[in-house]
């Protein structure tokens, strides 16, 4: 295994795209290889490299790393985007994994047979449950969520905020510390390049994106991603 690292997934977010933005605020070069046939999701399981039979998978480190939740703390860890203490691992760690159970909702939306439905209540649940967290957050002075340093809390943080602003454009309206944040975080120097057009950030899933998912996974109905 060489030392470069390799992400194996779609050519489409899902739930390496959070992978990709933490590597690129940490200022990690990366290479892809897209899944675009069922024989390449085949010959992962017999090499033994899909612990789960699941991707997203990261060759990094001389390791093959699985499960999406334990690549972002790994990389968090490695590059001091995870708290420096306990205390802020922890609150870094929830933040995260409540900004990952909305993403995740987001992420469906392509496989729902009535998309409709399910945008009414991402939009809800955003607006009484997610944002008021992260507004009452921002609403304490520090310019990031904790230890008033960078950490993979801000990132997810933003990347959600961008898709839903997809969806909803006008859903910040009424979360000014929120836009606030979102302000500061697009004008570091990797951030903003990588929300430049030709950067390896990934467009909102499209028809191609589901197709070539469900045939790598040969499943008719929602894949576990």
């Amino acid at each position: 295994m060489s030392d470069k690292v390799v992400l194996y997934y779609f050519n489409g977010r899902g739930k390496m795209e959070s992978i990709r933005w933490l590597l690129t605020v940490a200022n990690v070069e990366f290479e892809e290889v897209f899944l675009t046939t069922r024989d390449q999701y085949l010959k992962l399981l017999d090499d033994g490299a899909l612990m789960f039979q699941q991707v997203p998978l990261v060759e990094m480190d001389g390791m093959k790393l699985v499960q999406t939740k334990a690549i972002l703390q790994y990389i968090g860890e490695k590059y001091n985007l995870h708290g420096k203490n306990p205390k802020e691992k922890v609150m870094v760690n929830m933040y995260a994994e409540g900004l990952m159970d909305l993403m995740e909702m987001m992420m469906t939306l392509p496989f729902s047979a009535d998309p409709s439905a399910k945008l009414k209540t991402i939009e809800t649940k955003s607006n009484e449950r997610y944002l008021p967290v992260f507004e009452k957050v921002a609403l304490s002075g520090q310019v990031y969520l904790v230890g008033n340093k960078l950490t993979c809390a801000d990132v997810l943080l933003l990347e959600c905020i961008l898709m839903l602003e997809e969806k909803f454009p006008q859903i910040l309206s009424n979360f000014s510390n929120i836009k606030a944040f979102q302000g500061r975080m697009t004008k570091i120097e990797a951030v903003h390049k990588f929300l430049q057009p030709g950067s390896q950030r990934k467009p909102q899933p499209d028809e191609n994106y589901v197709k070539t998912v469900m045939e790598v996974f040969a499943l008719p109905k929602l894949p576990l991603l």
